[in-house]
């Protein structure tokens, strides 16, 4: 009886031993990370209101998935200097710095700015398809010539300042919904829009992964929520405030990036 007893007690012990320990390392595993977001306009949030008043034109906003992930998981330190109209260039000359060599968690939108997201999207409502198009396909041209470089560039400065880290490369999602009836741009004009986001992401996701780093592609998620959809993500174009246009709203930031960026962490 004696010894029923003491098996009896030790495995108690064990298991509240086990018990304890897997309770306690998701807070030790939190604690231990050092996070830095950076990037453009996908990643600081714009579109998603609620912005931070320091944070001046980069428009950061509370809502953007770098914060909802920091707000979940609590690390040891977070920073995010991702600001809105930031090409691989100003990624490398102003947000860089930010990281450390005890920089554990890296996150990154960036490359859209470069091919001219914004100006395509200008043309394609003002000028009408045929510009559109020419205007896609001039973008997809520079992208196959010059952007894997660019974003090279990019990803070996944040290994090189952050060598530790684990770096979380986040896709842009496809705007358009095809297929369905839609006001205001063409079909055609729609697809070849969706066309050149592609061809971005997929660049992006080849060079990433050229760097060891993890590619967190939103396009799945987003589709369902794309313009054209019932229950859209996106922001369509705003003419009282052009900036916030094709951009996700706080609930593309919260039910499209944000469980993206928590599986792929």
């Amino acid at each position: 009886m004696l010894s029923k007893r003491i098996t009896a007690t030790l495995a108690a012990l064990v298991a509240a031993t086990v018990a304890s320990l897997t309770l306690a390392a998701p807070a030790q595993a939190a604690a231990a990370v050092h996070y830095v977001a950076l990037g453009d306009s996908y990643s600081s949030g714009v579109g998603a209101g609620s912005y931070i008043s320091s944070s001046g034109d980069c428009k950061r906003s509370t809502k953007a998935y770098p914060q909802l992930w920091a707000n979940a998981h609590s690390p040891a330190s977070y920073v995010s200097v991702a600001c809105s109209g930031a090409t691989t260039t100003s990624v490398i000359n102003s947000q860089l710095s930010a990281l450390k060599s005890t920089t554990t968690l890296v996150s990154i939108t960036v490359g859209g700015n470069d091919v001219g997201f914004a100006n395509i999207m200008t043309t394609c409502v003002l000028q009408g398809q045929t510009q559109c198009v020419a205007s896609v396909d001039t973008a997809m041209a520079n992208a196959r010539s010059s952007l894997a470089t660019k974003l090279g560039k990019v990803y070996a400065g944040i290994r090189s300042k952050a060598p530790n880290a684990k770096v979380v490369v986040l896709s842009y999602p496809v705007f358009y919904q095809l297929g369905v009836t839609c006001v205001g741009l063409t079909a055609t004009s729609r697809a070849k829009i969706n066309s050149g986001i592609n061809l971005v992401d997929d660049i992006t996701r080849t060079t990433a992964a050229q760097y060891g780093f993890t590619f967190a592609d939103v396009r799945s998620i987003f589709v369902g929520h794309q313009l054209c959809s019932g229950d859209k993500w996106i922001r369509a174009l705003n003419f009282a405030d052009i900036g916030i246009s094709y951009h996700p709203f706080a609930a593309g930031q919260s039910g499209g990036y944000y469980p993206v960026m928590r599986a792929a962490v």
